[in-house]
């Protein structure tokens, strides 16, 4: 479908809706009062020619549009409105200019902790360490916004939003070998789990992730770790990945690479290995003295 009509419909009305912004300042407009009510108009204006634009697929022109009838909202001290209409532009911006994007859900962030809505601000963090993470490839600076949108869930007693934030930090932290820090996160969320009945099976998951983190920096961190888990969590004992743990503390104090790597292959057998495990496990290998550093 040729959406051509709708674009120069969009940029009549754009043009359409400044006229009305100059004239609602002008000396006339303000002294008969109609500047606040062309100004709403505007606002209008501009929102319906940001959608033309993107039926046309013109997200930078789209984004623009939805700026400028957030700004307009603020000069009316509609908040609310105001962040949506930043929300809408950091959504367009999206598809054509991610950092334009950050920008724009910044400035609605800014508004929803201003109000208190911190569930929604920690929502829009996500969406930022998102595009960090795809389109620009800042880890780094993808883990602050994750940090962010934990604190401002935990503020709320959104333990399970804040959880799932903190589970990313982690998985990054052990990815730039900032393990402590990994091994803290994936301990705290485990102890927060395993009381709980409906989350339970996944806190072996999260000490399994700490004592891999620990086993790389020392080999007898990772044996109180284990031992502390256990104690922990007494089901932990009884899990796949605790015995696979125990196997592969008795292979590496053997130095043993061939032992090692049967136990790895033969829990993969069962319960496949992703990426992060893999590269963890790749990385505690390499001490093994004269290992060449695969799991084949």
């Amino acid at each position: 479908m040729d959406n051509s009509g709708k674009e120069k419909e969009a940029i009549q009305l754009m043009a359409d809706a400044d006229k009305k912004v100059k004239s609602s300042g002008s000396f006339l407009g303000g002294m008969f009062g109609g500047g606040h009510h062309k100004v709403e108009e505007a606002c209008e204006m501009y929102c319906r020619a940001a959608n033309m634009f993107k039926m046309a697929k013109n997200w930078s022109a789209a984004g623009s549009a939805f700026c400028k009838a957030a700004r307009l909202h603020m000069q009316l001290q509609n908040k609310h409105d105001c962040a949506t209409s930043f929300i809408d532009a950091g959504n367009a911006y999206k598809k054509s200019d991610p950092n334009e994007a950050i920008k724009c859900l910044n400035a609605a962030i800014d508004i929803y902790t201003d109000m208190g809505r911190f569930t929604i601000a920690a929502k829009h963090h996500i969406s930022i360490a998102e595009i960090y993470e795809s389109d620009l490839v800042d880890i780094e600076k993808a883990i602050a916004h994750y940090e962010q949108a934990a604190d401002y869930y935990k503020g709320e007693e959104s333990n399970s939003s804040a959880n799932k934030c903190l589970l990313k930090v982690g998985a990054y932290c052990a990815q730039l070998e900032q393990y402590q820090k990994a091994i803290e996160i994936y301990e705290q969320v485990g102890a927060n789990t395993m009381d709980n009945p409906l989350l339970k099976y996944s806190a072996k998951e999260y000490f399994f992730k700490a004592a891999l983190c620990h086993f790389i920096v020392d080999e007898l961190n990772a044996k109180i770790a284990v031992e502390k888990y256990e104690e922990m969590f007494p089901a932990f004992s009884d899990s796949r990945e605790c015995k696979l743990l125990k196997k592969l503390l008795e292979a590496h104090e053997e130095q043993n690479s061939e032992a090692f790597t049967d136990a790895v292959k033969e829990f993969d057998s069962i319960s496949r290995l992703d990426q992060w495990h893999t590269t963890l496990l790749l990385r505690i290998k390499k001490t093994i003295q004269g290992d060449e550093g695969d799991l084949k």
